[in-house]
C-alpha cells in the first residue's frame, strides 16, 4: 500500500482535538508566554554541547590514561543522545525558537552526529508523527530482520531470545546510522515516493551525506590519530563507546514511547482509512513514563512526555509538564485512557514483556 494512501477518519467526527488544541491555547494565553524555547532550552543547549564536544577537545590535548580516556568517551555519548533529544529534535520540527533561522542552525546539530537532516525528517516528523505504529507506514516499528517490533512483520525462530539481545542491538542504532543507514534511507524513500525532490536536488543531498560523514570520522578518528598522535586501538574503542551509550539510549527512549504492551499497532481497513482520527491515534499508541522524574525529563528532551509531543510537536518540551494535566483531563473526558507508566523501570518491564510476547 502506497503511504500517501492511507489516511485518517475525519477529525469532525469527535471533537477531542480540536477542543484539546483550544484549551492549551488558551493556557499559553493566560500565562502571556510563548509556546516556543526559552532560557532553559538555551541553558540547556550549552551543557548538553558542552558534554558532547568538550571531552573530545580534552583527548586532543590532554595527555591522560586509558581509563580517563574511555570515561570522556563515555560522557560523550551522553552528550551526543542528549543533544540529539533535547536540541536537534525540537529544533527540526521548528519548536527550539519562533525564528527559523535558530531552528535550523540549532537542528543542524545532527551533523554534528555524522546524520542526515533530510531523512530525519522524513522519517520521524512525516512518516512517523503521521502513522505512528502503523506497520508498513512507520519506519521506526519496521522489521530489521533481527528485531520485531510489530504484530503484522514477519516472525522468525531466533525472535523467540529478542528480549534478550534486543539491548545489544540497540547500542548499534547510531554507529549504523553514521556509517550506512542516511544512504539507504535517502534511496529507499525517494524510490517509495516519501522523498519528493527532484533528482538534481538529491545529487546534492547525496553530495552533503558524504561531506558531514567524512567530516565526522575526520573529527572523531582522524584527528586524534593523525594529528595528535593517540593509539589508534585507543580511539577506535573509545569511539565504538561512545556510540553504544548513545545507541543503547536513543533506541530504549523510543521503545518506551511506542513499543510496550499497552500500545496499539493498528492496520488500516481495505479503503485504506485507519478507523480513528489522527489525534486519537496519536494517544492510543503513544505513552508516557516518569514523569515525575525532573532529571529524566530535563535529559530526555521531554520525550518521557511523548503523548504531548505527538500531539503538540510544534510547542517546546520545556512546556510538555505544564500543558500534561490539561491534556490527560481532556483525554479522560473523551473516554481515551492516558498511556503512562509511573516509573523509568516500570516502562522497561512493559517493553520487555512486549518483546517476549510479540514473537
Amino acid at each position: 500500500m502506497q503511504k500517501s494512501s492511507v489516511r485518517f477518519v475525519d477529525p469532525t467526527k469527535s471533537p477531542f482535538h480540536k477542543v484539546l488544541q483550544k484549551r492549551v491555547n488558551q493556557y499559553f494565553k493566560e500565562k502571556g508566554i510563548s509556546r516556543y524555547g526559552n532560557r532553559k532550552m538555551i541553558t540547556k543547549t550549552i551543557i548538553l554541547a558542552i558534554s558532547y564536544l568538550g571531552p573530545l577537545v580534552l583527548i586532543y590535548f590532554v595527555p591522560m590514561a586509558w581509563p580517563i580516556s574511555m570515561l570522556l568517551w563515555a560522557l560523550m555519548g551522553f552528550g551526543k543522545a542528549g543533544i540529539g533529544m533535547s536540541v536537534m529534535h525540537d529544533a527540526n520540527h521548528g519548536s527550539y525558537s519562533q525564528k527559523k533561522w535558530v531552528n535550523k542552525l540549532m537542528g543542524a546539530s545532527l551533523n554534528l552526529a555524522g546524520a542526515s537532516i533530510l531523512n530525519w525528517k522524513l522519517q520521524h516528523n512525516v512518516l512517523h508523527h503521521t502513522y505512528t505504529n502503523v506497520s508498513g507506514m512507520d519506519d521506526d516499528i519496521e522489521d530489521n530482520f533481527l528485531l520485531r517490533f510489530s504484530p503484522y512483520t514477519k516472525s522468525r525462530w531466533y525472535h523467540k531470545a529478542q528480549q534478550f539481545y534486543a539491548f545489544l542491538f540497540y547500542g548499534l542504532t547510531t554507529l549504523y546510522w553514521v556509517t550506512a543507514k542516511d544512504f539507504v534511507q535517502l534511496a529507499q524513500y525517494t524510490k517509495n515516493k516519501v522523498n519528493k525532490q527532484t533528482k538534481k536536488e538529491n545529487r546534492i543531498a547525496l553530495l552533503k551525506i558524504i561531506l558531514v560523514k567524512v567530516s565526522y570520522f575526520i573529527f572523531f578518528i582522524g584527528l586524534p590519530v593523525f594529528v595528535f598522535n593517540l593509539p589508534f586501538t585507543q580511539v577506535l574503542i573509545g569511539f565504538l563507546l561512545m556510540h553504544f551509550i548513545a545507541g543503547i539510549t536513543l533506541a530504549t527512549v523510543f521503545q518506551l514511547a511506542h513499543s510496550i504492551e499497552e500500545t496499539h499497532h493498528p492496520l488500516p481497513n481495505e479503503e485504506g482509512i485507519i478507523e480513528d482520527n489522527w489525534a486519537m491515534h496519536q494517544i492510543k499508541t503513544t505513552a508516557n513514563f516518569a514523569r515525575n522524574s525532573k532529571f529524566l525529563t530535563w535529559y530526555l528532551g521531554g520525550l518521557n512526555y511523548q503523548i504531548e509531543h505527538h500531539l503538540f510537536p510544534n510547542i517546546c518540551h520545556v512546556h510538555y509538564p505544564d500543558i500534561a494535566p490539561i491534556v490527560k483531563k481532556t483525554a479522560e473526558e473523551f473516554q481515551l485512557r492516558y498511556l503512562e507508566h509511573k516509573t523509568f523501570v516500570r516502562a522497561l518491564g512493559s517493553h520487555f514483556k512486549l518483546m517476549k510476547k510479540i514473537v
